[in-house]
């Protein structure tokens, strides 16, 4: 059985820690994809009390990610389980409705060629949040150019 190493082979990015929602939207730290050929950003929600939105967008630099990006996600909505879904598209324009259910997670798919030319930089950001959501995320790079867990970093 083949094995992936994500601290050497990968390159783990937390791209939102652990926090509850002040304010109704969170966006992500910008991510890059200059030395990877695909991303996998895993959201946990912990408690909540309503649904919200999780979009995809991308960008040319770190202070810029406003165009909407499509992608693949497998959801699991189902409290305290690890049985994700069936692979879905992500349609860049709506985004993906996070369900109003307690310790769930998402894995949102991208690869490179997704991205429109000239866009390296992947953002994730969440809205229409209510002040009772808890949630965090990580960026996990693969395909990564440089291996071994001494690797440049990817974010802003």
């Amino acid at each position: 059985m083949s094995r992936f190493v994500i601290a050497e082979q990968g390159h783990p990015v937390p791209i939102i820690y652990p926090q509850g929602s002040a304010a109704p939207t969170i966006n992500s730290d910008i991510v890059s994809l200059k030395n990877a050929s695909h991303v996998s950003i895993l959201l946990a929600v912990g408690a909540q009390a309503g649904a919200f939105t999780a979009k995809l967008y991308e960008g040319s630099d770190f202070s810029d990610c406003t165009t909407e990006l499509a992608g693949a996600v497998y959801k699991e909505e189902t409290t305290n389980s690890d049985q994700l879904g069936d692979r879905t598209a992500v349609v860049a324009a709506s985004g993906v409705a996070i369900a109003a259910t307690n310790n769930i997670f998402y894995v949102f798919e991208v690869d490179v060629e997704d991205l429109t030319e000239g866009n390296t930089n992947i953002q994730l950001k969440l809205s229409a949040l209510d002040n009772t959501t808890y949630v965090m995320a990580w960026a996990i790079l693969s395909g990564y150019a440089f291996q071994g867990k001494d690797q440049v970093t990817e974010i802003a």
